[in-house]
């Protein structure tokens, strides 16, 4: 594919940076650089009406088919979006999941009828959801899933734990990946199914972070119910369905986010600057060999969304996982360094500031989403055939 821009490509990012421009103000004005990695508590619901305001100007679901409501736009103009909007210091939207994850699953593996009954919603972001994956004890090893459902009266009665679920307080729905089949082992016997918070069969309770924010928690279900309809494929082909869910996680809101990796490293090339320690050789080694990985970051992204684009199924997401986490996590790392000792002491009671919060946050970055083990597993069986790891 030909990463090159062409002038109506050009044309088309003006308008997105004027659109911004023209909006991120009055009332949306205070939103900017709201939200994200550890900081999803930030102004939820003022996040969710300007994304409510994109949807009405369709700048939702840009690379869906018109067909559900999306613009159809090709790869190079969702990547122009994503990059303008992160420059713009907009907001981060809160309906990354449904948007990215569900909402081409649904695309390519649900049924007319749950396309009908959910993509509206998602597109215009009237309903939030969740991604129930995790459990205690299936975090990275996501086929030692053991909540399970049984069909009960035309319902899936469901019982167990979901954890790390990101923004469960707000959802009003959950994609869950249960187990349907008793007796089933690893990948066989899993179902995709489609829960709703918003029953007493449901309880999520938030889980405190290092940064003293909340936007994982964990989740209960003691009994909750979904109609049957609402399986994604068919019953017991759950993990396939849950592997397309992950491939489009690599989408393009990757771009979007290497862009705020940029300001990031802005942030802290001029704290150095600001404090002198950019005279320290070392220093201004390690800040530019983070500029030379940020580099190698988006034109491997860039690379891997051609890749798909192309139809590809290789193991360049998983190479995409490891690089940008480990790149995010030794800036974080740096940021500090640069502070040197104010970096250790917090104002208030744990009031954490943005580099702060950048090194704390970053620590999870190798393991959520996806560790660097299961990264690495993935590229060594794929890539160079060696042989899968034993199991008991």
């Amino acid at each position: 594919m030909d990463l090159r821009y062409t002038p109506e490509d050009e044309q088309f990012r003006a308008e997105v940076r004027e659109w911004l421009s023209d909006h991120l103000a009055g009332e949306f004005a205070a939103l900017k650089g709201l939200g994200g990695s550890g900081r999803e508590h930030e102004a939820p619901q003022e996040r969710q009406a300007w994304n409510q305001h994109l949807a009405a100007h369709g700048w939702t679901c840009l690379g869906w088919p018109v067909e559900y409501g999306g613009r159809g736009l090709n790869l190079l103009r969702q990547v122009i979006f994503h990059e303008e909007y992160a420059r713009s210091n907009a907001p981060a939207r809160v309906n990354h999941l449904g948007e990215e994850l569900l909402g081409p699953t649904l695309i390519a593996h649900g049924t007319e009828e749950q396309r009908r009954r959910f993509l509206p919603g998602i597109a215009g972001v009237t309903e939030l959801w969740c991604q129930g994956y995790s459990e205690p004890g299936a975090g990275s090893d996501l086929a030692g899933v053991r909540t399970r459902a049984r069909l009960e009266g035309g319902e899936w009665v469901i019982d167990g734990q979901k954890i790390w679920t990101s923004l469960a307080q707000h959802a009003q729905w959950c994609f869950a990946v249960v187990r349907t089949e008793p007796g089933s082992r690893r990948h066989a016997g899993l179902s995709y199914l489609l829960v709703p918070m918003d029953q007493a069969g449901v309880e999520v309770r938030p889980i405190r972070q290092l940064t003293g924010t909340s936007e994982f928690n964990e989740v209960f279900f003691d009994g909750a119910r979904t109609e049957e309809s609402l399986v994604v494929g068919a019953p017991g082909d759950g993990w396939r369905v849950a592997m397309a869910t992950l491939g489009f996680e690599r989408g393009v809101s990757t771009i979007g986010q290497q862009v705020g990796f940029a300001r990031e490293l802005a942030g802290v090339v001029a704290t150095a600057k600001a404090n002198g320690r950019y005279d320290d050789p070392i220093l201004r080694d390690r800040l530019a060999q983070a500029f030379v990985g940020l580099e190698v970051l988006r034109v491997h992204a860039l690379r891997t969304l051609s890749a798909y684009e192309a139809g590809s199924q290789g193991p360049e997401a998983s190479v995409s996982k490891l690089l940008w986490a480990r790149w995010h996590r030794e800036l974080g790392e740096l940021a500090m360094d640069v502070r040197g000792g104010s970096a250790l002491t917090a104002t208030g009671s744990y009031d954490l500031d943005a580099q702060q919060t950048l090194f704390l946050f970053s620590r999870a970055d190798t393991i959520y989403g996806g560790s660097d083990e299961i990264q690495r597993n993935i590229i060594a069986e794929r890539v160079l055939g060696l042989p899968r790891e034993p199991r008991p």
